[in-house]
């Protein structure tokens, strides 16, 4: 056991440091933070934790007891995973609760750091285990509630979890929920499992959006999860029992290890690649000057929400660029609403442009690859300038012309209802395709070097584009009909057409373009394991050349498992979980787009 007494031979434990050289064909043991108990001034652990993760494979590290938010964000920025451990109870005024007389001891301290701590981990989506009292304070942060006392709130009939025999042995049964769940996924066949017991608090109402994976016989919760994410708890403490040589409780810290490796491969990777996500409505939603250095609440459609695009959430996502649009809804075909919509296009994109003057060492705007490749190896954030409906230039191409000395790098000739350029894939067709005043359109957009995209068009506008444009043409926000049967999505015949010309559809995160009916009464809601399932449907029918991603984050893009621009590294985790080769990830993340605008740039 590594917490045996070594010889006390300096010599020797010298040059075992000195002569150690990590093989270099190997990854680095995954970093796995555990937070620290407080006691009498100490932060501390028991040995099991750090025991259990060096038999899983992983590198343990004890995090103090603080609430610095910069110290912990510092130190949590270098995790790969993280385990909250148990010890304590917990302040029942973060539930604007009274305590009852059984209440043991609390130090709200501890409950700030663990609090803080977890959010820091799961907003960077750091792959997140809960033992015991960490499994409450899972459920308390994201807004379930617990019993103080089980067994004067609970149940006269609570089994007694606080056993007196030792810590490693098992005292009763919990069994485990006959859903999908990683606790199923470490023992797929294994319906009970026999665990130990040391707590007098305990969830009572689940925190919205997880779900029960474990229960006692009494009823009482033993297990959460956070479907689509890498976020459980469990009550009892796995650790014991794995540090004494329980193969099944080990398997639980070695799937969180294996977690952790896969998203510290995903973290190395997106250090070396260029990371694009190649349409976001950021612009829409906010009215007036706006900064997107801050994470601040948007104003389109009330309820009104925060932007899911922004440089804090670039930032800890990992993510290079976006390609942020000025989107002009259809409107009327006036003279009158046309320059209306030309002038709210030319602003939009002006308060994009501005914020390379609020932040010159964050962001740029890149107009080229070489742009974007350059602002990488600044470490600053890269927005592509895009326009979405070309019902923006009205009847005048010159406009066009406008749009590309502006910096504008791809323009989506429609949106919902035909304009002048063409029909879309929404409302009655007008043109049968592209109008001849489209045809005109495409062709100069080829010939100043925009990116010609066309998701929300109709069949027929498509097929007529492809026929009409000399250089590829991109979908940037479109998913598989096949798997969705909407009119934005592409069909296999639209997917393998636009592949043949050179190409790149990009997988689109909205939800009702992901799975039919998604939220509706008695409908499964979206969730990023579908949209991986478009992106490898995608890649069998058009190759690992013609696929990349396009999020329609602040459009309405959002799924249960990939919510805003800090989540998308999970998609590059899924991939890499399925097999995906680094290459084929750099492809999908922007080295198709990255082909396509130097051909269409010339």
């Amino acid at each position: 056991m590594e917490s045996s007494v070594r010889l006390s031979d300096l010599e020797k434990l010298r040059k075992e440091a000195d002569e150690y050289v990590p093989a270099g064909e190997t990854a680095p043991l995954p970093r796995i933070g555990i937070s620290a108990n407080k006691k009498e001034g100490l932060s501390c652990i028991a040995d099991p934790y750090y025991q259990a993760v060096l038999l899983a494979g992983g590198a343990p590290v004890m995090i103090p007891v603080m609430t610095g938010v910069k110290a912990l964000a510092a130190i949590v920025d270098t995790l790969d995973g993280l385990i909250l451990s148990g010890g304590g109870d917990i302040d029942p005024s973060f539930l604007a609760e009274a305590p009852v007389p059984e209440l043991d001891e609390v130090n709200a301290f501890r409950d700030a750091f663990d609090f803080l701590l977890l959010r820091l981990a799961f907003i960077r989506q750091i792959p997140i285990l809960g033992i015991c009292r960490g499994h409450q304070v899972i459920n308390v942060a994201f807004g379930g509630t617990m019993y103080q006392d089980i067994h004067t709130q609970f149940s006269a009939a609570a089994l007694p979890h606080s056993q007196t025999e030792p810590r490693h042995c098992a005292t009763h049964t919990v069994t485990v929920a006959d859903i999908p769940s990683i606790l199923r996924t470490i023992a797929p066949k294994k319906n009970e499992w026999s665990v130990n017991s040391l707590h007098h608090q305990a969830v009572k109402d689940v925190a919205p959006g997880f779900v029960v994976t474990a229960t006692a016989t009494d009823g009482l919760n033993e297990g959460i999860e956070l479907p689509e994410y890498p976020l459980f708890g469990v009550q009892w403490h796995p650790e014991q029992m794995a540090a004494s040589g329980d193969e099944e409780m080990l398997n639980i810290f070695r799937f969180h290890v294996r977690q952790a490796a896969v998203f510290a491969k995903a973290k190395r990777l997106h250090d070396c690649i260029l990371t694009m996500d190649l349409h976001t409505d950021a612009p829409m939603v906010y009215a007036g000057d706006f900064d997107l250095g801050v994470r601040t609440g948007g104003t389109f459609n009330p309820p009104f929400t925060e932007s899911k695009v922004n440089l804090p959430l670039m930032e800890l996502g990992r993510l290079d660029a976006a390609c942020m649009v000025a989107y002009i809804p259809q409107g009327q075909r006036t003279d009158e609403a046309r320059r209306q919509a030309w002038d709210y296009a030319l602003e939009r994109l002006s308060q994009l442009i501005r914020q390379e003057q609020l932040h010159p060492s964050r962001v740029g705007i890149a107009r080229t690859p070489d742009d974007l490749f350059r602002l990488k190896r600044e470490k600053k954030k890269a927005i592509l300038l895009g326009v979405e409906n070309g019902y923006a230039i009205g009847k005048d191409l010159s406009r066009l012309k406008t749009l590309k000395q502006w910096g504008v790098s791809c323009m989506t000739l429609c949106h919902n209802g035909a304009n002048d350029i063409c029909d879309s894939a929404a409302g009655e067709p007008e043109w049968g395709g592209l109008s001849p005043f489209g045809k005109e359109v495409v062709h100069e957009m080829n010939r100043l070097g925009i990116l010609i995209d066309v998701s929300h068009a109709a069949e027929t506008t498509f097929y007529d584009v492809l026929n009409e444009s000399r250089v590829p043409v991109i979908a940037s926000h479109s998913s598989a009909r096949a798997l969705c049967n909407h009119p934005r999505n592409l069909t296999d015949d639209q997917i393998r057409a636009l592949a043949a010309k050179g190409g790149v559809m990009h997988i689109c995160l909205y939800t009702g373009f992901i799975r039919e009916n998604s939220g509706e009464t008695g409908c499964p809601e979206a969730t990023l394991s579908d949209a991986v399932r478009h992106i490898h449907h995608a890649v069998r029918l058009a190759g690992i050349d013609h696929v990349g991603i396009g999020s329609d984050f602040d459009g309405g893009g959002e799924l249960i498992g990939c919510r805003a621009a800090n989540e998308l590294i999970q998609i590059t985790v899924r991939l890499l979980e399925n097999g995906c080769s680094d290459e084929d990830i750099r492809k999908i993340w922007g080295g198709n787009l990255l082909r396509v605008m130097q051909t269409v740039q010339g």
